[in-house]
């Protein structure tokens, strides 16, 4: 078999292997899958990821993703209570518990100077204009408890409270190290119910 005729197969496994915790063996189960099943299923898959990258937005109140201006949380929820997560994904995390019934505030990072990342790189600034607003009274940090998730809570810490906002810190049900999107929701729940002012 002439393997250079065999290019696009390789860009597939390429392409896959650049998503998170994908690495060469899986990248190349999942473009096997691809390339050995019909035509239609392989034009649903790719239609699916275009539809999803042009239709999705960020929520312009809380970065939380959006199919339209606003996320379904910020238009249905009270906004006196701010919990502020890394990513999108630690949103979807903390509703599978059920137990928070207040809003999101998504950084879309945390400070980590050795990666060259500021305050001023990640949302803290909408943050910080949302408790000037007056309607907050309490804000939840439940940023992952690693070096870079407790630095910018304690930043953000710093800040909120020059507003007279309660300002408490998801409890440490969740190890050291461990990342939001595989607690399980018992953890999650007694996290939150747990937290401590800071």
């Amino acid at each position: 078999m002439d393997t250079t005729k065999l290019e696009s197969l390789d860009r597939l496994i390429n392409e896959f292997s650049k998503l998170p915790g994908v690495g060469k063996k899986t990248a190349g189960r999942y473009a096997y899958h691809i390339v050995t099943g019909s035509s239609e299923q392989a034009e649903t898959f790719a239609k699916a990821i275009l539809e999803a990258k042009n239709n999705i937005k960020f929520c312009s109140i809380c970065g939380n993703f959006a199919s339209g201006d606003t996320c379904p949380i910020c238009d249905s929820r009270s906004h006196s209570t701010i919990c502020v997560v890394k990513e999108p994904k630690d949103v979807l995390a903390i509703e599978k518990a059920h137990s928070y019934k207040g809003v999101y505030h998504v950084l879309h990072g945390t400070i980590n100077p050795l990666a060259n990342i500021a305050p001023k790189d990640i949302k803290i600034a909408e943050l910080i204009a949302r408790v000037a607003k007056g309607d907050t009274t309490e804000v939840i940090l439940a940023t992952s408890p690693d070096v870079e998730g407790e630095a910018t809570a304690m930043y953000i810490a710093s800040l909120v409270k020059a507003y007279g906002v309660k300002v408490t810190r998801i409890a440490q049900g969740l190890a050291a190290g461990t990342q939001l999107e595989f607690a399980d929701e018992v953890t999650l729940t007694k996290a939150l119910e747990d937290r401590k002012p800071i």
